[in-house]
């Protein structure tokens, strides 16, 4: 099972699906009991009834929780474009029915992943910001690093063109050609592994973009998602994934501008949050769920994933 939330995990965690609806049921079946015991002249509910649906649900909700708690789980702080995309979604059940370890994910921007990592809230990084990762692993958050699979970020537009870069393979030249026209241009502006892309690139041109926010440079703080959403909106230039931009269903007269240069290059690692650092972790559980994914099955998993026959993400992990 995989369970994806965006921007926040618990330790103790939260009712899946299946067993909410478990107490769902529970409660009706015991609301229908206790309806029995309505007095259908006065339409009131005796205190006995009411005691035994209050004990009932109290009965229920803890077994569940106990159960709950048994079940071997690991929390793994990831980024936005794998839950945008659908990646996790599609590949996480055959690791989990594989391994009987579930999947907890939180999906929040790559510098909030590493926050939440490096606080000890998870059990493994998974990220697209390789320097930060590795200062992670140096600084003594992370065990080991690992590469595991890769794409490319495009430069996405108005087919309009006001900066007139369509058709460019130099995204430095078109970085340039947006701020001297003072095109607007939409950030994540959140610390995510896309958003540090995007600010090296506006060093390489030579442009303090950060210097025109609430101008041409808009920041929306959000996730790539959003930030399309928001970019369609004001007819604003826009960094992004390719597996977002594939998956997004919003793209009305947008399209790729820019593509292809190497320095477009986005490449995704895994790491095992350090339990030296943090008791809590799950070590043992943690590196099975690395194992598999830098392994034959879930590099197989990665390269079969695909959206209207276009592969999202290229397997990319070695053997450690």
């Amino acid at each position: 099972m995989v369970s994806v939330t965006p921007g926040f995990s618990s330790r103790p965690g939260v009712l899946p699906s299946d067993r909410l609806r478990s107490v769902v049921l529970c409660f009706f079946v015991v609301l229908f009991s206790l309806c029995m015991e309505i007095n259908r002249k006065k339409l009131t509910i005796s205190r006995q009834a009411l005691a035994t649906l209050l004990l009932a649900t109290v009965v229920t909700l803890v077994s569940l929780s106990a159960s709950r708690a048994d079940e071997p789980f690991i929390i793994v702080q990831s980024t936005t474009s794998t839950q945008n995309s659908g990646l996790l979604d599609a590949i996480l059940p055959s690791f989990s029915e594989a391994s009987g370890i579930e999947v907890r994910v939180v999906a929040v921007g790559t510098g909030q992943a590493i926050r939440n990592a490096t606080n000890g809230d998870g059990d493994v990084l998974l990220v697209h910001a390789r320097a930060a990762e590795e200062r992670f692993v140096a600084d003594g958050h992370g065990v080991q690093r690992f590469d595991v699979m890769y794409n490319d970020f495009i430069l996405a537009g108005p087919t309009a063109d006001p900066a007139g870069i369509a058709g460019s393979s130099d995204i430095v030249t078109a970085m340039q050609g947006i701020a001297d026209s003072r095109s607007t241009f939409a950030s994540r502006g959140d610390d995510s592994g896309t958003h540090k892309a995007e600010l090296n690139l506006w060093a390489l041109a030579g442009v303090d973009a950060q210097a025109a926010s609430g101008d041409w440079y808009r920041e929306t703080g959000s996730g790539m998602g959003a930030t399309l959403n928001a970019a369609t909106g004001m007819s604003a230039y826009v960094l992004t994934d390719r597996a977002t931009w594939i998956a997004f269903g919003n793209k009305s007269n947008y399209a790729i501008l820019v593509e292809g240069d190497d320095r477009l290059f986005n490449q995704y690692g895994i790491i095992q949050v350090n339990p030296a650092r943090h008791a809590n972790v799950k070590a043992e559980e943690a590196q099975k769920f690395i194992d598999w994914l830098i392994g034959s099955e879930g590099q197989r998993a990665i390269a079969e994933f695909r959206i209207d026959g276009q592969q999202l993400f290229f397997p990319n992990a070695t053997a450690p």
